[in-house]
């Protein structure tokens, strides 16, 4: 296993970062990037342990439903790029499972790389959204076919790829992308059919970075979260890159182009749906603490908006416990989320997200944006017009109200609170991905057979009548027998 400081050395590897117009020769050292950084390195030192049969856990395939349910609450405590290794891995191993009859090389490729993986302890991020240039057009009919990551040359060594993916958290402060189709490839656009694993310091490899981390100069308690946990996202250039055999997982085998970004669809949005948990249940604790400073606990509207926020969170909690309880498991005995569960319970939370924000706003009041910083509380000048109109009753003193004003403004309302509003749409796929594979899961022939059996028609179409109306309990829904 890695050290964080080993870690840290890892990232000068000579990879091309670039970020706010200038190049980046060292991600450890720029201002920008070196919060994520040092998270993940405190990542590595928290799993640290000597020795050369150790892993870190994040290196786990579950086999049981106790398991995965442990493996995702372990998730909750770990840096992003972990928890992104660890869905890459399962994704990859996942899509390995569903081919292995047909491609049983790709399979054991996909367990190699996780064992190499697991040996080098690195990280590794997700490929998925390519440019797409016009979006009413196919890869090939675009005017220019490198707006989809595509296979420009192969040898009997590997293949080269040329394009770029797009929305990469954390790819400057990892090791390895795992790039692969965005949807399902059709006949001639076998070019676009590549899955692989590309290390980020790869020849021909570009990440152009955007940040929403605080400007060094800041005031950490005006930003009291994201002073603290800070993202990178990045756009990969892959300019004409070499990958081996080994380190490539599909390369033009249509029926599978789609496979890999399902399986990441799947283990990418029960993360996302953990984290939720955790998410809705702060958005929660934040109204409460607001609503008692400001003495409206007890009115009827408020207590009305908190409820709303409850139930929110208790219903993300529940499809969540519903998607590992109703596990499945593979031909090699790995549990597998159930996709029904797991999709609505993502579907659910980005969509009322927006609202419990809306809700946490109008409990918070105008504040959220206009409370004054925490150092005019210690300039002798304003400190005492602060204490005095800042606090609202006993137990309730400037500093911890305005302190709540701008965890709320930093976490919701700001910077990171606009990169969180879009990210819980967008991650793992905007809202009709999950609601394409809600649809394909839903059990629909049991419930027309219900439906049926509610307006007493049968099967084939034909009215029932007498005794064939009553219902699995002896009852006629009609009142007729």
């Amino acid at each position: 296993m890695l050290t964080g400081d080993q870690y840290l050395q890892s990232l000068r590897d000579g990879r091309r970062v670039f970020v706010n117009g200038h190049s980046v020769p060292d991600v450890t050292a720029e201002p920008l990037l070196r919060g994520p950084a040092l998270a993940a390195a405190l990542g590595y030192d928290r799993h640290y342990q000597p020795g050369d049969d150790v892993h870190g856990p994040y290196f786990f395939i579950p086999t049981s439903v106790d398991e995965l349910r442990e493996s995702q609450e372990r998730q909750l405590h770990w840096d992003f790029p972990t928890i992104s290794t660890s869905a890459s891995l399962l994704m990859v191993l996942t899509a390995a499972s569903r081919m292995r009859a047909q491609h049983p090389e790709y399979a054991e490729r996909a367990l190699a790389y996780f064992e190499d993986s697991k040996r080098r302890d690195i990280r590794i991020v997700q490929g998925i959204t390519d440019a797409k240039g016009n979006r009413a057009l196919p890869p090939g009919k675009q005017d220019d076919p490198d707006l989809y990551v595509r296979i420009v040359d192969r040898s009997a060594d590997g293949v080269v790829i040329r394009g770029a993916k797009m929305h990469i958290s954390s790819a400057a402060v990892s090791h390895d992308v795992m790039v692969m189709p965005t949807k399902r490839m059709k006949p001639g656009e076998e070019d676009w059919s590549i899955a692989a694993a590309v290390p980020l310091n790869a020849p021909g490899v570009r990440i152009i970075n955007a940040s929403f981390a605080p400007r060094p100069d800041l005031d950490p308690d005006f930003y009291p979260y994201s002073s603290r946990h800070v993202m990178t996202e990045g756009l990969i250039v892959f300019d004409d890159v070499f990958v081996p055999n080994e380190r490539v997982f599909l390369a033009g085998e249509l029926e599978h182009s789609a496979t890999f970004v399902h399986s990441l669809g799947l283990w990418e949005r029960l993360g996302s749906v953990g984290s939720y948990v955790r998410l809705a249940d702060t958005l929660v604790g934040l109204a409460q603490l607001i609503a008692e400073a400001n003495g409206l606990q007890r009115i009827p509207h408020i207590k009305d908006k908190i409820a709303e926020m409850i139930t929110y969170a208790t219903l993300i909690r529940a499809a969540f416990e519903a998607a590992m309880s109703h596990s499945t498991f593979t031909p090699e005995g790995w549990a597998s989320p159930d996709e029904l569960f797991t999709n609505a319970a993502k579907y659910h939370a980005a969509a009322e997200f927006s609202t419990m924000v809306r809700n946490l706003h109008d409990i918070a009041g105008g504040s959220v944006l206009t409370a004054p910083s925490l150092r005019d509380l210690q300039n002798p000048e304003t400190a005492a017009d602060l204490h005095k109109y800042m606090r609202t009753m006993e137990g309730v003193d400037a500093d911890y109200r305005m302190r709540l004003f701008h965890t709320i403004r930093d976490f919701t309302a700001d910077s990171y609170g606009g990169w969180k509003h879009v990210t819980v749409i967008q991650a793992g796929g905007g809202l009709y991905a999950q609601k394409v594979v809600v649809t394909a899961h839903f059990d629909m022939e049991n419930a027309k057979a219900l439906a049926r059996e509610t307006a007493g028609i049968s099967a084939s179409g034909q009215v029932l009548s007498g005794l064939e109306r009553l219902g699995p309990h002896g009852y006629d829904p009609s009142g007729a027998v």
